[in-house]
């Protein structure tokens, strides 16, 4: 396979695992569902596939829409990379991106339904996995292959999740809240990273393309 695509999809796969962020998730997923144990799987089964849906749609009509806001790739880079920063500064501070927290009132662990809303959106798939993913399909342009890998990633995404949150009170008792917030902060570094090189590329793209005219 072309180095270019594997490097592109291992980006692509890294970007998303840190905006979804699965450990910052695990304390939020266990006290939503504490009083329905017996029920976990259940739940937890219907919010990635829900989430991964969402996530889908969203690769495959992510071109149509940029197309129809009139917004160019550079632009979009720029934003998108400007977005996913913001995201990353509470997770510094050991706490879910800001992008993808649910507000206080919305983690009602009396809700009868939890797995669409506040697991699957926003927690899984919020505004900062939509951005992420639109971001990602504005640097395709027609390369299916490409296109492809962002699916691969997105699908080996959800995969972790489930995982993650499936042992979720295994990995509470194991990390202590002390290891989830270090790993939410390291997580939040690389965001960081990756969305200051976003800005960088929308920027140096910008100009290459004043530069031709």
């Amino acid at each position: 396979m072309d180095q270019d695509i594997v490097r592109f999809g291992f980006t692509a796969f890294v970007t998303l695992l840190v905006v979804v962020d699965p450990p910052g998730v695990v304390p939020i997923f266990v006290a939503l569902t504490q009083n329905q144990q017996d029920r976990r799987r259940a739940i937890l089964t219907r919010a990635v596939l829900i989430a991964f849906g969402v996530a889908l749609f969203f690769l495959i009509a992510g071109r149509a829409v940029l197309s129809f806001l009139g917004v160019t790739v550079h632009a979009f880079s720029i934003s998108g990379g400007a977005l996913l920063f913001i995201a990353a500064l509470p997770m510094l501070f050991g706490e879910r991106g800001g992008l993808q927290s649910p507000q206080s009132e919305d983690c009602d662990p009396a809700a009868d339904d939890i797995s669409v809303f506040p697991l699957a959106m926003p927690l899984l798939s919020g505004p900062g996995t939509i951005a992420t993913i639109l971001l990602l399909t504005s640097q395709v342009g027609s390369d299916m292959r490409r296109l492809g890998a962002i699916g691969v990633a997105i699908a080996i995404v959800f995969i972790i999740s489930f995982i993650t949150l499936y042992l979720g009170s295994r990995l509470m008792r194991l990390l202590g809240e002390g290891g989830v917030n270090i790993a939410t902060r390291v997580m939040g570094i690389v965001l960081a990273a990756l969305a200051v090189q976003y800005v960088l590329n929308g920027i140096t793209g910008y100009y290459e393309l004043l530069s031709r005219r």
